[in-house]
């Protein structure tokens, strides 16, 4: 946890109101202080006068400005090199030393000096420990006196002492920490860049909050990977000459799509890919082609319409944000270009009926007709279509007469566009602008918007971006891909059931073809793959438990779950099961298993259009969310973490793991 970090505790509404009940109470806070230090001087007490016999006969040195284990710094003494041990555990000195080398330091076979009796460091009495700490103690009262202007309060010791940290500080600063952490401990894994599960909580929050729309995350998924050095390759150009063994590559399509990967230093056409593909839109509200409404009883309105599942009853009395793309034209050069846009505050709200009225929201309202977003007042109460049309900007016929000019304005702000007709189109939504976060009392949640399935998404990326580093040995193709418009059926070229990955694995095979692309190597290439078709799952909810069936209610902060269904609806089966276990078990990852009742209906997902496509092998797993389909939805703070642990174990083992099942 960052210390005063945007999820700090400091500055609530709970801790502001205990600063009221303790300014009366400065002397008691002040006494618990210092009994506080108190108690650490006497642990230490009796710690040194058990270890006071064993400080004395050791001659271990002791380095300039350690640490003790209470937390206060230990006195510079003079440093040497640190005891070589034997296979026995005793310390490796020279057993004898003549007099005329008694004075001066031995050396050893490996030129290390030894240290004699005369360089031997002296042991810290009790004495000295005691004024040791006392001092400290005293130190650390000093500076609370300078940097208070009255006497001290127990709201001085979190805003003014800059080592001291609340109970919450310390327990989040403790999960954070690899080496202390329970839930962490062995999940660091040496010679990786994977970090532990929770370190991704908060960057995930980040993504969440700063990526609202679909252009905006592949944009950051795109920006993320040139920095680790993946080129951008190009649709509408021939990829032969760019591909080479070790490389690292990423191509978008339509702004909305894009699909990741990573060439083995001893790839051959024909050798498998190791692809993961998720999907990155998610419900939300997008702008009508013509967004402008006339003005009713004073409010200026929105013409919005649903993509997929929104507008349902939680996106009423929401803070709606908006955002998406702007196609600019410039009109010295008559290029087109694309430029993202988010506005940095809540623009529209969806209000309900009170149930004063005796209707009130019993979820049947109409989605034309009543769930019109409201996003200012003009009282000019002009009603007429000839003063309606005459309230546009950029020109009649041009795009921007068409939307609301308040609209266009802040839009036209934003990009620092002062020809409104240069304004060619937008795509733009409404969304939640309310911060992910984490939460619960040990923050053990994420609560946020669009969470699906952005969140399998951004850990499959992050898994390719941890995988370890290709070598001679690495004969694969490692790929994520993430899709547009899952929610809404998958059909357009930028969705899964596009030709857009299988493109793109063809070309790959066509690189290093010696005799270019055929369909024997391309059919060898899918019958050596393997595709985990990542979207997320249900959680169970425990309120509602009879919902669920028996044995397959995954649970928050355990680790991704197998998706099953019987009818085909997941691309799951035995085989892709084991295959998937068997990587598990080698990345250290645990797996649970989510099925739907018979008596409830199942979803979709992008794996049975792709397996089916290709041929590959395939399995359905995801992170399990509460309130799937809801504006905002409930994952583990851990979720995020253990999915980039097990995607990156995917890379990592896939090769020797498929050999298995040769």
């Amino acid at each position: 946890m960052v210390r005063n970090g945007p999820n700090s505790l400091r500055g609530s509404v709970s801790t502001l109101s205990l600063r009221t009940r303790v300014e009366d109470d400065n002397e008691r806070a002040t006494r618990e202080r210092i009994a506080e230090l108190e108690s650490q001087l006497a642990a230490a007490e009796e710690k040194v006068a058990a270890n006071r016999r064993a400080l004395e006969s050791q001659s271990q040195t002791a380095t300039c400005n350690g640490v003790d284990h209470l937390g206060f710094d230990l006195p510079c003494r003079a440093s040497g090199p640190k005891p070589a041990f034997n296979n026995m555990g005793s310390r490796a000195y020279p057993s004898i030393l003549n007099e005329e080398d008694s004075t001066k330091q031995p050396i050893s076979q490996y030129g290390l000096q030894y240290p004699t009796r005369e360089h031997l460091p002296r042991p810290e009495t009790m004495e000295e420990t005691m004024r040791r700490y006392q001092r400290s103690a005293e130190e650390r009262l000093q500076r609370l006196r300078q940097a208070s202007s009255g006497p001290i309060t127990l709201e001085d010791t979190f805003q003014k002492d800059p080592e001291f940290k609340s109970l919450f500080e310390k327990f989040n600063e403790s999960r954070q920490n690899a080496g202390r952490s329970l839930i962490s401990n062995g999940l660091k894994l040496e010679g990786s860049t994977l970090k532990s599960p929770e370190a991704y909580c908060q960057p995930f929050c980040d993504f969440l909050t700063e990526n609202p729309t679909v252009f905006h995350a592949v944009d950051h998924f795109g920006a993320k990977l040139e920095k680790a050095g993946f080129k951008k390759l190009s649709e509408r150009k021939a990829w032969t000459e760019d591909l080479k063994l070790g490389g690292k590559y990423f191509v978008t399509r339509n702004g909305s799509s894009l699909i990741a990967f990573t060439v083995g230093g001893g790839y051959s056409s024909g050798n498998g890919v190791a692809m993961v593909a998720g999907h990155v839109d998610a419900l939300t509200t997008r702008l009508k082609p013509v967004s402008n409404k006339k003005t009713s009883a004073g409010y200026v309105q929105l013409g919005v319409a649903p993509y997929a599942g929104a507008l349902n009853t939680t996106w009423w009395d929401r803070d709606l944000g908006i955002g998406g793309r702007v196609i600019v034209k410039d009109p010295d050069t008559g290029k087109i270009t694309t430029k993202l846009v988010k506005l940095g505050w809540p623009i529209a709200k969806i209000p309900t009926l009170a149930p004063h009225f005796g209707v009130g929201m019993l979820g049947t309202n109409n989605a034309e007709t009543e769930a019109v977003p409201i996003i200012g007042l003009d009282d000019s109460n002009s009603s007429s279509t000839e003063e309606f049309q005459n309230q546009t900007l950029g020109g009649v016929g041009s795009f921007t007469a068409t939307q609301p000019p308040k609209l266009v304005r802040a839009i036209a702000g934003e990009l620092s566009i002062q020809d409104y007709s240069s304004i060619v189109n937008w795509e733009l939504e409404l969304y939640d602008i309310q911060p992910a976060q984490c939460g619960g009392l040990e923050k053990e949640f994420i609560f946020g918007g669009r969470i699906d399935d952005k969140i399998c998404s951004w850990a499959a990326v992050e898994g390719l971006l941890a995988a370890a580093p290709t070598s001679d040995s690495d004969g694969l193709i490692k790929l994520v891909g993430v899709f547009d418009d899952e929610e809404i059926g998958s059909q357009l070229r930028q969705g899964a059931k596009s030709n857009f990955l299988p493109s793109v694995v063809e070309r790959i095979t066509e690189a290093f073809s010696k005799s270019g692309s055929s369909a024997n190597i391309l059919s060898q290439t899918y019958a050596n793959s393997f595709l985990i078709s990542a979207d997320v799952t249900h959680a169970v909810n425990p309120n509602f438990l009879g919902r669920y069936l028996e044995n397959h209610a995954p649970r928050l902060n355990i680790g991704m779950a197998i998706a099953s269904d019987s009818n085909g609806h997941m691309t799951t089966d035995s085989v892709s099961t084991a295959l998937l276990t068997r990587v598990a078990e080698k990345s250290g990852s645990k797996l649970q298993m989510f099925q739907i009742r018979n008596d409830s209906r199942s979803g979709g997902t992008v794996g049975p259009m792709l397996s089916s496509a290709m041929g590959v092998r395939a399995i359905d797993a995801g992170i399990a969310q509460l309130s799937m389909h809801s504006i905002r939805a409930t994952v583990g703070s851990l979720d995020p973490g253990l999915g980039v642990k097990l995607f990156k174990g995917y890379f990592d083992h896939f090769e020797s793991v498929d050999a298995e099942f040769e």
